[in-house]
């Protein structure tokens, strides 16, 4: 784990906007709608409290975890057909670290570094996202989208309750207004993310991946078959080989142990 990835601009970035919007939601939002010393107050507090920790817990996981490195005295079995051609093998060398890389593991530029099943350099965590540390990723993206709908949702609430005591306040309004444009821009970019990372992991599938596959895809319909990731093996067993195979602990950020070691993987019968 290093600490000083911390120390990054974007990452200091997010760590603000998190508290700016805890901060507006209990103490502008929550307080002038219900009030914050009344039950209902306490309790939409507490869980929006219970949100932005783990939002929180689940953004110190993916800075501080590494997403996965390539064990030093990796090299490929000779025997697995998948490596039997010496042309493939080759193929499977880092050019760039001069070392034999498994299946799905990428070389990032900036890391400098193979990374296993490689999904993306994220500039927010000033981290790559890869095989430890996906599920981190994906639940802080989980846990950020509701946060902020829920904020929303009592941004709306408080404006309806007081919105003609706002209407004479032009500083105010002006404030209001523009921390609904800003909470509803949040949502919406969270939630496309959000959406778009369920995609993946239900598809067994990273976002280099996904890019790959496209010209697969297309000359598979090209051709007139059908194409199917290499990776997928089903709904839930896409879903458990990240999340893990205890439904209990899906929502919780820590890394899952799951079969797969980042360096081998389950492949479809159809591939």
């Amino acid at each position: 784990m290093s600490c000083r990835r911390f120390f990054s601009i974007p990452v200091l970035l997010v760590i603000l906007v998190m508290g700016f919007v805890y901060y507006v939601t209990l103490f502008v939002f929550i307080d002038d709608w219900v009030g914050l010393q009344s039950s209902a107050g306490k309790l939409n507090a507490l869980l929006f409290s219970l949100l932005a920790s783990l939002c929180l817990f689940s953004l110190s996981i993916c800075v501080l975890v590494d997403p996965g490195r390539v064990p030093a005295s990796y090299a490929p079995d000779v025997e697995d057909s998948g490596w039997s051609n010496s042309n493939v093998t080759e193929t499977r060398k880092c050019d760039k670290c001069f070392a034999y890389k498994p299946l799905r593991t990428h070389h990032c530029r900036v890391c400098r570094r193979c990374v296993l099943k490689m999904d993306h350099h994220c500039l927010w965590i000033n981290n790559c996202v890869g095989y430890a540390n996906y599920k981190a990723f994906f639940i802080l993206m989980f846990y950020a989208t509701v946060a902020s709908i829920y904020s929303t949702v009592l941004l709306v609430c408080c404006a309806f309750k007081n919105g003609d005591s706002y209407a004479g306040n032009v500083p105010l309004k002006t404030f209001i207004v523009s921390c609904g444009i800003f909470m509803i821009g949040l949502s919406i970019t969270l939630g496309t993310l959000l959406c778009w990372h369920i995609y993946l992991i239900t598809h067994n599938m990273t976002t280099i991946e996904h890019y790959d596959s496209k010209r697969a895809s297309w000359l598979a319909r090209k051709s007139g078959q059908s194409y199917r990731h290499q990776f997928d093996v089903g709904f839930y067993k896409n879903l458990t080989s990240v999340l893990g195979p205890n439904m209990i602990k899906w929502l919780c950020p820590t890394f899952t142990r799951n079969p797969e070691d980042g360096i081998s993987f389950s492949a479809s019968r159809d591939s």
